[in-house]
C-alpha cells in the first residue's frame, strides 16, 4: 500500500527507448500524441520498461503540451487536462502514446480520485508526467487544437511566448559603452546600475554575448524576452531610457540570417535618426570634401588630394615581440615583429578580406619569424605551390590575398621561391671561384662531393693530366706514367683520383718540381701504382706539392701498415699486431744476444727459431734466454752439452 516510503517516477519503456535511438540516429521526428491514465485495478503499479500498455487504462486522450523542462534540458514534460465532466475514477498510472499507438513511457503517481460533476465535487484535473531521454532534439507534438484543452498558464505562457518573439522590445535602462563583466551591480553610461534593471549590452569583446541581460548580483541573465533564438532575431529594436551618452536612443540587431544565442555575434546600430538617404547616398556631379589632415584614418571622407599625398604609405604599422594571430586591422599595414627567440605570426583568415588586400611582415629581432596562414587559408609562393616562410633578421614577405590564398609577392623572402633563383637562370663561375658569387649546381658538382665526371685514358706510355681533370675520376688504361697537373695551377684543396686500370703497372709523377706527400710523411717525386689499384691526391695548402689522401694504393705507407724491408725486419697489421723477423749467427762460446729490429710497444707474444743445419746432421737444437720487448739470446746445441756455432732463424710476434 502506499505510504511514506513509496516511489514514484517516470521511465521510458523498451519500445520507447528503441524508437527514440531511431530518431536521434536517422534524425527523424518522433511524435508523442496521447496521454492514457488508468486505476491499475485498485493496486500500486510499480512501472516496467517491458510494459505495452497500462494495467487497467480508463482514459486516453490527446495531449495539449509537450515540452522540455526550462531548467533541465534532458526531462520532457508531457500535460493533459481532464475536464470536470469526466471521471468517477482513481488515477495511479500514467502512459504516454506516440502517433502508431504504441506505449512509449509509463509512470506511477500517488492515488488521486477524479470526480464527476454528478458527484456534486467535479473539478478539472490537470495531469503531469516528467520523464528523461538522452535527447530531445527529434520529439515533437502532434496535436488537433480542436480536441485538446488547455490550461491558464499554457495560455498565459503561450502569449508570452509569442510576445517575447516581437522584434520591438520592452525600453532597457541603459546600454553599455565598452565591454564589460557580466556579473555584480556597476555604473553604465554614468548611471549606477540596479539589481533587476534592464541592460543592452552591445560592445562585448567576445560579440555573442552581446544582448539584452538582467543586472543582478553575483550573475546576470538574459531577459526572459530575449533569451531564446526564436526570441532574438535580425531586426530586433531597442529603446534606451538613461545614459550620459545614449540616453533616449535606439538600437537595431542588424545581424542577418539563423541567429543561434550564445554562439552567433550579435551586432546593434544606433537607429535613433532612422534610416534617411544619407545612409547610402549617390553622389552626381563633381562633389568635393575636406582634405583631411595627413595621416588622419578616423571615418571621415577622403578625397583626391588626401590619396594623391597618401602615396605608397602604410595604412597602420603594427610591433609585435610574441607569438601573434593578425586580425583585418593589419590589412594594408606592416607588422614589425621582434624577438629574441623564435615566434609565429598568423595572417588574418581570408574569408571577407578583399582580393588585392596587402599585408606585410618583417623581422626585426634575432629570432626566427615562422609565418602561417589561418584556418583553411594557404600559403603559396609566385609558382602557386604551397610554402613554408620562415624569415631571419632583417628579412620581410609582402603578401596579397587571392582567393582563399595569401600569395607571397614580395620582399627579400620572395626571392627564395622566385624563378630566377630555379632553372638555368645563373652562369657556372670559373672553375676554382672562391668569392661570394652564387654557385650553381653544375659548380658544386665539379667542386664538392659527388665526382663531376669521368675522363679515360687508353693511350700508351706517358699521358700529363690538366686542371680539367681536377673533381673527376681519372680512369688510365695502357699508360706507364702519369704526371700530375702543376700544383701552382689549382686551387689549395683540389682533388685528382685516379685509377690504374688492366694489368699494367703505372708511375704517377709530379709536374716540375713539385712534390709529392704520401701519408707516411715521406716527401717523393713519383709513387709506382700496381694495376687495378687507385690513389687520392689534393692540392697542399702550399701550392707546390700534391698530398696522398686516399685510395687502396695508400695503404701501403699508411702507419697502420708500416714496414722495412731488410733482411732483419718488421711488418705492422692495422690491428696493431707487429710481425719481426731475422737471422743470427751462433758462437761456440756461449749465448748470443740479439734485438728486434724494433721493440714491441706492448708484449712480446710467441718468439719462433730455427736453426740453419746442413742436410744430414742430426741431435742439433737451439735454445732461447732472456726474452723480452727488445731481444733475447740464442744458443745452438750438438748434445745436451755441446755448444756450436750455427745461424737461426726467428720469427717474433707481439704488439
Amino acid at each position: 500500500m502506499i505510504d511514506a516510503n513509496s516511489q514514484f517516477f517516470a521511465i521510458l519503456t523498451n519500445v520507447g527507448m528503441a524508437k527514440q535511438a531511431n530518431a536521434d540516429a536517422l534524425g527523424i521526428p518522433w511524435m508523442i500524441t496521447e496521454m492514457g491514465v488508468g486505476d491499475a485495478n485498485g493496486t500500486d503499479p510499480i512501472p516496467s520498461a517491458t510494459q505495452i500498455h497500462l494495467i487497467n487504462e480508463w482514459r486516453r486522450r490527446p495531449l495539449n503540451q509537450l515540452k522540455v523542462d526550462p531548467a533541465n534540458a534532458a526531462v520532457i514534460i508531457a500535460e493533459q487536462v481532464i475536464p470536470a465532466d469526466e471521471g468517477g475514477k482513481w488515477i495511479r498510472e500514467i502512459g504516454l502514446y506516440d502517433a502508431d499507438g504504441d506505449l512509449v513511457a509509463v509512470a506511477n503517481c500517488a492515488p488521486s480520485f477524479k470526480p464527476v460533476l454528478s458527484q456534486g465535487s467535479g473539478r478539472t484535473q490537470v495531469v503531469r508526467m516528467n520523464f528523461i531521454v538522452s535527447s530531445t532534439g527529434n520529439i515533437t507534438l502532434k496535436i488537433d487544437p480542436s480536441v485538446v484543452l488547455a490550461t491558464r498558464e499554457y495560455v498565459d505562457s503561450k502569449v508570452l511566448e509569442e510576445l517575447n518573439k516581437l522584434d520591438s522590445k520592452q525600453s532597457v535602462l541603459v546600454a553599455t559603452t565598452a565591454n564589460i563583466a557580466l556579473a555584480g551591480l556597476q555604473v553604465i553610461d554614468g548611471v549606477s546600475v540596479p539589481a533587476g534593471a534592464r541592460v543592452l549590452v552591445k560592445n562585448q569583446t567576445v560579440a555573442k554575448d552581446n544582448g539584452i541581460w538582467i543586472a543582478a548580483a553575483p550573475f546576470w541573465t538574459r531577459a526572459t524576452d530575449a533569451d531564446t533564438n526564436a526570441e532574438v532575431t535580425s531586426a530586433l529594436v531597442v529603446s534606451v531610457e538613461q545614459g550620459a551618452t545614449l540616453a533616449d536612443s535606439r538600437w537595431q540587431l542588424v545581424t542577418d540570417g539563423v541567429i543561434v544565442l550564445g554562439t552567433t555575434v550579435l551586432t546593434f546600430q544606433d537607429v535613433t535618426q532612422g534610416y534617411a538617404p544619407i545612409n547610402s547616398p549617390a553622389l552626381l556631379g563633381t562633389p568635393t570634401a575636406p582634405t583631411q589632415a595627413q595621416f588622419d584614418k578616423s571615418l571621415k571622407l577622403v578625397n583626391s588630394a588626401f590619396l594623391k599625398r597618401a602615396g605608397v604609405e602604410y595604412s597602420v604599422f603594427n610591433s609585435i615581440s610574441a607569438t601573434t594571430v593578425l586580425t583585418n586591422t593589419s590589412i594594408g599595414g606592416v607588422v614589425s615583429a621582434s624577438s629574441a627567440t623564435p615566434i609565429n605570426v598568423t595572417l588574418p583568415p581570408a574569408v571577407g578580406v578583399p582580393d588585392g588586400a596587402t599585408v606585410e611582415v618583417v623581422n626585426a629581432g634575432s629570432g626566427a619569424v615562422t609565418i602561417l596562414a589561418s584556418g583553411g587559408d594557404t600559403l603559396t609562393a609566385q609558382g602557386g605551390s604551397v610554402v613554408p616562410v620562415v624569415l631571419a633578421l632583417g628579412d620581410n614577405a609582402y603578401f596579397i590575398k587571392v582567393s582563399s590564398e595569401w600569395r607571397l609577392r614580395g620582399g627579400s623572402i620572395s626571392l627564395k621561391y622566385a624563378a630566377i633563383f630555379s632553372g638555368a637562370n645563373w652562369t657556372t663561375p670559373a672553375q676554382f671561384d672562391n668569392t661570394q658569387k652564387f654557385a650553381t649546381t653544375e659548380f658544386v658538382q665539379r667542386a664538392l662531393g659527388s665526382f663531376a665526371g669521368i675522363t679515360g685514358y687508353a693511350a700508351t706510355g706517358t699521358i700529363t693530366l690538366t686542371a680539367a681533370d681536377i673533381g673527376k675520376h681519372v680512369v688510365v688504361n695502357n699508360a706507364t706514367t702519369v704526371v700530375l697537373p702543376a700544383a701552382s695551377s689549382v686551387a689549395p684543396g683540389a682533388t685528382l683520383h685516379i685509377l690504374v686500370s688492366g694489368v699494367t703497372d703505372a708511375t704517377v709523377t709530379r709536374a716540375g718540381a713539385d712534390l709529392i706527400t704520401r701519408n707516411d710523411g715521406q716527401n717523393v717525386s713519383s709513387m709506382l701504382l700496381k694495376a687495378n689499384t687507385a690513389i687520392s691526391l689534393r692540392q697542399g695548402n702550399g701550392g707546390a706539392n700534391w698530398i696522398v689522401c686516399g685510395g687502396d694504393a695508400s695503404l701501403a705507407y699508411s702507419p697502420l701498415f708500416g714496414s722495412a724491408l731488410a733482411a732483419n725486419d718488421y711488418q705492422r697489421l692495422p690491428g696493431g699486431r707487429i710481425i719481426q723477423f731475422g737471422t743470427i749467427a751462433g758462437s761456440a762460446a756461449g749465448p748470443v744476444p740479439f734485438s728486434f729490429p724494433i721493440a714491441f710497444p706492448v708484449a712480446l707474444d710467441s718468439l719462433v727459431l730455427s736453426v740453419a743445419v746442413t742436410p744430414g746432421s742430426n741431435g742439433i737444437f737451439g735454445s732461447l734466454e732472456s726474452q723480452s720487448r727488445t731481444g733475447a739470446s740464442y744458443q745452438a746445441w750438438s748434445s745436451t752439452s755441446t755448444r756450436v756455432a750455427l745461424n737461426c732463424y726467428y720469427v717474433a710476434i707481439g704488439r
